[in-house]
């Protein structure tokens, strides 16, 4: 199973509190809300499309919990993501928790990266990392991304947590897709491949 990660971001990175000003407050984040205003069907659909690849969910605690009190209260029947994720198997990584409420979910103990490697045997398509950006971040770190989705929405919060931000060898991609939206959302679709290159500019006669 390859494991995927969708992250919504600034221009500057900042991935905290995309869906409202309390969503995520912790270390005084005061600016949450910023992609709202930014949403439109493209992004709607772009996104339900990204998730019909999912066979499961991996997650965080925090994201986890936030996500457990959440999606099981939206009861609209044409929302398109309601369904899928209240009932595809969920993964939680942590140390702390025992067992989850919201059902089929596996509580997954120890060392995030040696957890999340061992999953990647199993049979089946994507299993897809949604917010839980530290837990994104350490797997990239780790080169257990196979795929980065994002949503890039055009602000700049100079303040807040980033992704990626944590220690760890560079990465590099390779875009597959891109498309910008009516309300200005860039959405950039990456594989992994391998280590992050680097070159010495000799000027544009190798380029043309």
């Amino acid at each position: 199973m390859k494991i995927t990660l969708t992250q919504f971001v600034t221009l500057d990175g900042v991935c905290q509190g995309p869906g409202s000003p309390e969503e995520d407050t912790s270390d005084g984040f005061t600016r949450g809300g910023w992609l709202v205003p930014h949403i439109d069907s493209t992004f709607v659909r772009r996104t339900s499309d990204w998730l019909d690849h999912a066979d499961g969910l991996l997650l965080g605690r925090r994201t986890y919990e936030a996500f457990a009190r959440d999606w099981p209260e939206i009861t609209d029947p044409a929302d398109p993501f309601t369904e899928r994720m209240n009932t595809l198997p969920k993964y939680v990584v942590s140390n702390t928790l025992t067992e989850g409420a919201w059902h089929p979910t596996t509580v997954l103990p120890g060392d995030p990266v040696h957890t999340v490697a061992g999953l990647t045997a199993q049979p089946g398509r994507e299993l897809q990392i949604h917010g839980s950006a530290r837990l994104g971040d350490a797997l990239l770190a780790a080169g257990l991304i196979d795929r980065l989705r994002l949503a890039v929405a055009p602000t700049v919060l100079r303040t807040g947590r980033r992704l990626p931000a944590g220690p760890g060898a560079p990465s590099g991609l390779r875009l597959v897709h891109h498309e910008s939206t009516p309300k200005g959302l860039l959405l950039l679709e990456y594989e992994a491949a391998g280590a992050s290159l680097q070159g010495a500019y000799e000027g544009v006669t190798g380029f043309v």
